[in-house]
């Protein structure tokens, strides 16, 4: 093996998380593969993620629902309902922290799992799995803390990228939800991102046909990654717009993408 040459290695077949009676596989790099912030730059650009120190790509079997997706944040147009809940959180700060361990995330975190998360088998993690999970030993990884006066409501933990950054994870009170925190965090992670003059937040998998995952097309203009390139997700209300609106969302060159439209999966695994 070279340097240039990363080895992938494909996961064993296991029950899928998000659509039931279907089984999921991924695409993993070789852990021992020497990782650095550009070449995990480069990987999420071909729809890759991380948990961990982990990287990988879905890679199922006869099924591509998990569609690697980004916001343009420089263009991020807000929805009535993201409005309201900028107006509805104007009470909170949000603080840039580098990614650590503490008491205060664990116990936030845990609180999360036990109510949103019941079934998961994270919900019994461990001080060192937090870690695990969620800081990597190559990446540069912040937390925006979103806090009420001192106390702490939300952790979003983002990834810095070659062209944006990356919604690696976010974990809130659970007590709060009319605060709809979740999307508050994404909101303050995209305008992180276009204050840093980044293009692009990195969603991770959005899968139409699930809710849980389905929710991320709320953000826009939203990119989507198929047969191997990515190209504007467009829905009812985008496909309305003027041939002038239409050119300038598209404007980066990436191809048009209607909604429910078929896709082959993309088959190529090396960085670019």
């Amino acid at each position: 093996m070279t340097h240039n040459t990363p080895r992938f290695f494909l996961t064993g077949e296991q029950p899928c998380g998000y659509l039931s009676e279907r089984s999921a596989q991924n695409l993993l790099l070789d852990p021992e593969w020497p990782l650095d912030n550009n070449t995990y730059g480069q990987l999420i650009q071909q729809g890759f993620r991380r948990s961990g120190d982990h990287v990988y790509r879905p890679h199922c079997n006869g099924c591509n629902a998990c569609v690697p997706a980004r916001v343009r944040a420089q263009q991020n147009h807000l929805n009535r309902n993201q409005k309201r809940t900028l107006r509805a959180n104007q009470d909170l700060s949000v603080h840039v922290k580098k990614a650590h361990y503490s008491e205060e995330y664990f116990e936030l975190f845990t609180r999360y799992l036990s109510v949103r998360h019941a079934e998961s088998e994270m919900k019994n993690s461990q001080p060192e799995q937090f870690s695990e999970f969620l800081i990597s030993r190559w990446c540069h990884t912040e937390f925006l803390e979103i806090r009420q006066a001192k106390r702490l409501l939300a952790v979003a933990v983002t990834d810095q990228c070659l062209d944006g950054l990356s919604a690696v994870y976010t974990f809130f009170d659970p007590d709060e939800n009319q605060r709809n925190l979740g999307r508050y965090c994404v909101l303050q992670q995209i305008r992180l991102a276009a204050s840093r003059q980044l293009p692009y937040l990195y969603l991770g998998y959005w899968i139409e046909s699930c809710g849980n995952m389905a929710y991320k097309s709320e953000y826009r203009p939203l990119e989507v990654f198929r047969n191997n390139k990515w190209g504007l997700l467009l829905d009812s209300a985008t496909a309305s717009l003027s041939s002038d609106q239409a050119r300038r969302l598209g404007s980066s060159g990436s191809t048009i993408e209607v909604s429910g439209q078929s896709a082959s999966r993309a088959e190529s695994i090396r960085p670019k």
